[in-house]
């Protein structure tokens, strides 16, 4: 099963989802699909890595992962990430309900 916003592989140990990101937000949510992207509302600021930070600290609680099972893999520097989780113990359609 596959989503335009996300890909799963080596038989669902392998998690990579296409990310847009809006950072400053009041809270950190996600806020629907963005294109070919899920996107996600950040409160804090794209300044010194805040808003990365912030972004990955959603995502383990999210998926319910150890911090060593989120990886920013593309966008560091930008509003469109990529980011792989590592055994995800959920499918990514949670994060929409």
């Amino acid at each position: 099963m596959s989503e335009s916003w996300y890909t799963v592989k080596e038989n669902g140990r392998l998690l990579t989802l296409s990310l847009y990101i809006q950072p400053n937000a009041s809270k950190t949510e996600v806020a629907g699909l963005h294109g070919d992207a899920l996107k996600i509302k950040v409160a804090a600021s794209p300044t010194d890595h805040q808003a990365n930070d912030k972004l990955l600290e959603f995502l383990r609680k999210s998926f319910k992962v150890a911090k060593n099972q989120v990886v920013l893999k593309h966008g560091e520097h930008s509003r469109r990430k990529v980011v792989e989780i590592l055994d995800p113990p959920c499918l990514p359609e949670t994060l929409l309900a």
